[in-house]
């Protein structure tokens, strides 16, 4: 009990003599040196605000002007053209600092020069902001710059050359512009006419128009008086609207998976790799509370913005009946943590000294070694994250806000993030192909109650040192949790290492009180709602049918040897797949960032296109030469590039219609075109990862060091989730997603008798890809199921679009007669 008595500063208990005051040092020790760390911070944050707001200038070129304005005075030169005679007169009279002339006219003088080093970087920064609104690079040809953009890429290098931190560009960032109604209506008609027929074009032809003269007119003043007055005119809607506000379960609908580094191993200890792993997360938090990461840069010059990167640790999605809150904390010392059922709250500081991967080592080793079983209602708990989200929120007022319950939940929503121990192993064997699949599938949605699905991301550890994060998507997208990893798997590998029995290097310190257990009073109500919670969670990760595979005949080597860009060939590859899968061409979803302008976060690139459907339906009929296909190929590959570029520069098509949309309601303005535009699925919902942001390590010295990206559950259901990376010269990993249930996914199903199988508790005519690589399908009645091994299985779904994929792949090399590297 001796921690439990650390607990608490003060004791006192009430005799006959009177109060028995008693004060524990080791305690005020700890309140003390946690005090002095917060005002370290403060004042750091106080430091960096005034650096980050006088970038770029700095107090030396402040010092500079002052001095130059003081040495321009004693050569009887006035640089003030008077200015500073006038300010000298204007200092009141009288005694003080002012008493003499010699004083009065140095002040006069420091006063001139910080306001001409004010105005100077005012001046600075709008010229910055200017620069950065031209965007004519991005739609150059590769190898044919224009002097007119060497010119503004010296000029940029020139005015950003000072070391910048992480938010130095933030006020200097352009807004994201309005389009015009007009060109945003044409580009829409432009994307769905090659999946419409004359007669269905016709008609949304003629809603558009009517919108464009009737409608859009009043709508667009509102957006382009908000866009004057806010800093982005789309990102607070599209975080409240597109997520916050859905209430459907974040698993598999929102939240998104990344994987480990899959070709290398550092350790099969899993507490030694956790111990690395959260060391490394800290430091990298404790760089982005002082700001000493490096901005990222498009082509080393252009910066993005860095707001999303704000909510990274410390915040936790707080569900309610009507809208989520996203709730952040300026400081967690704190991580909790799961396993076998049970909660535990793990400190990760002592004092104010980060505790090292040893210790931290050591603390996951006594939660892993504790035996004790789980309380009442605790084991299932976190499925109510994994629910309906006004279940979760009723469930949280009635049941946990006061008491123990109270007390234990602010532990989990207060932490930096939650921590997932798994008890089965997972990791991708090339040898076999279903490994990454089942890796994938427990980082998706696990066993729907390990883990907390409304923390900002959770980092899940299996037991043979396999990592990988879920990750919760209102709070920021996927390339900000990716720069995050990148550092981390970076840190772990060539910074910190282990020993060779596989722990961490050094001592651990065994005088660390251990970890906390969490304590819950969980009543019989509330756990009917938790196994409520955990069917919705289960039927929905049981109809989730992912298939990942990594694509070894080659990569963007082969790829830019084909003169055109990588994403732009993946892309077309897709849609190739796709009408080979379905028969028929679907409005596709590919994700692009517009993080070049201030608070920027995604837009949507139509990559379905009249080009690419031509290049499809040509290569389907297989008569055309392979001049013409390649020919056919480049057109759609620069219409693709195109959109791209036009989506990152502010141009695109949906979010501006979005944002109509909903001020269309707002107005209560009723508008059939925008309701048909909002209401049309995404079928095929693409995404490609970034591979590298940050340089942790030169890849071509270590090519096995690849993490697999990652992915997301299906859009809609009856469509494909898709996303991919481009690794390195010779590989790209594939993430596919689908739903058993959907009817136009689906190929073949065994025709069963109630009597030929076992009941699980499943939907009529519903799949699970189970860890034993097994199949559990439904005929009609209730209990008709059977269990049928993957090897004796056709393939479908995502697994027979990813086939597609390959084949298109090698496809479109082919007509390019570049030789690949064997598979």
């Amino acid at each position: 009990m001796a921690e439990a008595h650390q607990a608490v500063a003060f004791q006192f208990t009430v005799t006959p003599e009177g109060v028995d005051f008693r004060l524990s040092r080791e305690a005020l020790k700890h309140v003390y040196l946690s005090g002095i760390n917060s005002w370290k911070k403060r004042l750091i944050r106080i430091k960096n605000g005034i650096l980050r707001g006088v970038y770029p200038g700095s107090p030396t070129s402040w010092l500079v002007v002052v001095m130059a304005t003081v040495g321009s005075s004693f050569c009887n030169v006035d640089v003030s053209l008077g200015l500073v005679g006038c300010i000298q007169r204007c200092l009141p009279q009288g005694c003080g600092p002012y008493q003499t002339p010699q004083t009065r006219a140095l002040l006069s003088m420091a006063i001139f020069s910080t306001g001409v080093w004010v105005t100077g970087i005012f001046f600075f920064r709008q010229t910055l902001k200017l620069l950065l609104s031209y965007h004519g690079w991005m739609f150059e040809m590769h190898g044919k710059t224009s002097n007119l953009t060497r010119i503004w890429a010296m000029c940029v290098r020139l005015l950003s050359s000072r070391h910048p931190m992480l938010y130095s560009f933030q006020t200097s960032l352009p807004k994201l512009p309005v389009p015009r109604v007009s060109a945003t209506i044409q580009r829409y008609l432009e994307s769905v006419r090659p999946l419409l027929d004359d007669e269905e074009y016709y008609r949304m032809e003629m809603l558009a128009k009517e919108f464009q003269n009737k409608t859009a007119p009043r709508l667009q003043k509102y957006l382009v008086l908000k866009s004057w007055w806010a800093s982005n005119y789309v990102s607070d809607w599209w975080e409240e609207y597109i997520y916050l506000r859905g209430r459907s379960p974040l698993m598999v609908n929102s939240n998104y998976y990344v994987m480990d580094l899959v070709l290398i191993k550092n350790t099969d200890v899993q507490a030694a790799r956790l111990g690395n792993i959260i060391h490394a997360m800290i430091m990298y938090r404790r760089k982005l509370d002082r700001e000493e990461i490096k901005p990222v840069m498009a082509l080393g010059i252009v910066p993005m913005c860095s707001y999303q990167m704000e909510r990274m640790f410390n915040t936790t999605r707080v569900p309610g009946k009507e809208t989520d809150v996203l709730q952040h904390l300026s400081d967690s010392r704190h991580v909790a943590v799961y396993h076998k059922g049970r909660f535990f709250k793990l400190w990760l500081y002592e004092g104010s000294c980060l505790l090292k991967p040893q210790d931290l080592e050591m603390q996951f080793q006594r939660i892993l070694d504790d035996p004790s079983p789980p309380q009442p209602g605790e084991e299932k708990l976190a499925a109510l994250t994994a629910g309906g989200r006004v279940e979760w929120a009723q469930a949280r007022q009635a049941f946990f806000s006061s008491g123990k319950n109270k007390a234990a939940l602010e532990a989990i929503e207060r932490a930096a993030f939650f921590v997932a121990l798994d008890e089965e192993s997972y990791r991708y064997d090339p040898e076999d192909e279903a490994s990454l699949s089942l890796y994938g599938k427990a980082l998706l949605h696990g066993n729907c109650y390990n883990r907390w699905f409304d923390k900002s991301f959770t980092l899940i550890s299996f037991k043979n040192g396999q990592l990988g994060l879920n990750a919760e998507h209102a709070w920021a997208d996927a390339p900000i949790i990716g720069h995050l990893w990148e550092f981390v798997l970076g840190t772990d590998s060539f910074h910190l290492g282990y020993t060779e029995t596989g722990h961490c290097l050094g001592k651990p310190n065994p005088a660390l009180p251990p970890p906390t257990r969490l304590q819950w009073d969980i009543p019989k109500q509330c756990q009917a709602v938790i196994e409520s919670s955990y069917q919705v969670a289960k039927a929905l990760a049981d109809d989730v049918e992912l298939y990942c595979f990594q694509f070894l005949p080659f990569g963007k080597g082969l790829i830019k040897k084909c003169r055109t860009s990588p994403d732009a060939f993946v892309q077309i590859a897709l849609q190739l797949a796709h009408f080979r899968d379905r028969g028929k061409f679907c409005l596709t979803y590919e994700a692009s960032m517009t993080r070049m302008f201030r608070e920027g976060r995604t837009e949507t690139v139509r990559s379905c296109t009249s080009e690419s459907t031509a290049f499809v339906q040509a290569m389907v009929e297989k008569s055309h030469a392979k001049a013409d296909l390649r020919d056919l190929f480049q057109k759609a590959a620069k219409k693709h590039q195109n959109m791209y570029r036009l989506a990152m520069t502010g141009a695109g098509i949906d979010r501006h219609l979005f944002c109509l949309y909903l001020v269309s309601k707002y107005l209560g303005v009723s508008s059939p075109f925008l309701a048909e535009v909002l209401s049309e699925p995404w079928r095929l919902s693409t995404s490609q990862i970034p591979q590298s942001q940050i340089r942790m390590f030169d890849p071509e010295q270590h090519p096995n060091h690849l993490g697999a990206g990652g992915g997301f559950g299906p859009v809609a259901d009856d469509g494909y989730g898709v996303s991919y990376m481009i690794a390195g010269e010779n590989t790209i990993f594939f993430h596919i997603s689908s739903k058993f249930s959907s009817s136009e996914t689906v190929s073949l199903r065994p025709q069963l008798r109630p009597e030929e199988g076992c009941h699980l508790g499943l939907p009529r005519n519903t799949g699970v890809f189970g860890r034993g690589g097994v199949l559990a399908c439904g005929d009609s009645g209730v209990g008709a199921y059977m269990t049928v091994h993957l090897s004796s299985w056709l393939p479908q779904n995502a697994q027979r679009f990813g086939n597609h994929i390959r084949q298109a792949l090698l496809d479109l090399a082919d007509l390019f007669q570049v030789p690949k590297t064997d598979s």
